[in-house]
């Protein structure tokens, strides 16, 4: 066999490869590989695992739980059930990205509000002198809060 054949058979399979494991990854929802069966059914039917939300509507004996009159539930029915937590329509890492956006945004709102639109008070800031009158105040010492037995002996 060529050495160029060689080459072009390995190139050719590393291709399908790669895109043989594109499509395992991106769909795996439609194989159809068998489940293995769960010792703890004990002869339970094992159902496939899909929301009551995400079925039609109509068509039911009971449209509120799209459910038909004897029909075996699943084993799994109160995270299936009508009332259970609807599967999240996008994924994770994007939610969490347009959380984040939301965030910096109100952040940059607040920010722009109080620094770039609040104006200037119209009067001056009140200064006083002499280091804001702590001579006359009696030094930092006598300024400090007193601690509670202090209080509590006068």
């Amino acid at each position: 066999m060529n050495s160029t054949n060689i080459v072009r058979r390995a190139v050719a399979s590393r291709s399908v490869a790669r895109h043989s494991t594109i499509l395992n990854t991106t769909r795996r929802y439609a194989s159809t590989q068998k489940e293995e069966v769960d010792p703890q059914l004990n002869g339970y039917p094992q159902l496939p695992f899909v929301s009551r939300g995400a079925l039609k509507p109509l068509g039911w004996d009971d449209n509120l739980t799209r459910t038909n009159f004897g029909e075996t539930i699943h084993e799994q029915d109160e995270v299936l059930s009508m009332w259970g937590p609807d599967v999240a329509p996008i994924d994770p890492n994007v939610a969490l990205r347009q959380f984040l956006y939301a965030v910096a945004g109100f952040v940059t709102f607040g920010l722009t509000v109080k620094y770039v639109l609040l104006p200037e008070p119209p009067a001056v800031r009140r200064t006083y002198p002499y280091d804001g009158l702590v001579k006359e105040l009696g030094g930092l010492e006598e300024n400090k809060a007193r601690p509670l037995e202090q209080e509590q002996d006068e």
